[in-house]
């Protein structure tokens, strides 16, 4: 896995903010060998889009990494969720994983 950021584009597709933590790919790789449902499915060589209604899924399981994360991913943990609380704040916000 190379680099993946995250963003929190509007529908227009203005980003409004953007996390490139070194750390993202680590955890999401360490999502997939966990088989989390939504994290775990990043795709580390195309965009991978959640909306709003996913998040209840992907918050919890950011927070279930964090716990057991050295603390460069619990970093990355933290600017990720950053970026969740962007996306539900308005509608028509996404949360886009990056891939290389």
């Amino acid at each position: 896995m190379s680099s993946i950021t995250g963003k929190a584009p509007t529908f227009t597709g203005a980003v409004e903010t953007t996390c490139a933590h070194p750390a993202i790919a680590a955890l999401c790789s360490r999502a997939a060998r966990k088989s989390l449902a939504l994290l775990g499915y990043v795709d580390p060589h195309d965009d991978t889009v959640f909306n709003r209604s996913q998040l209840r899924g992907l918050v919890p399981e950011l927070r279930a990494l964090a716990d057991d994360s050295v603390a460069e991913e619990a970093e990355a943990v933290h600017e990720i969720l950053a970026l969740t609380a962007q996306v539900e704040r308005k509608a028509h916000r996404y949360l886009v994983f990056n891939g290389d």
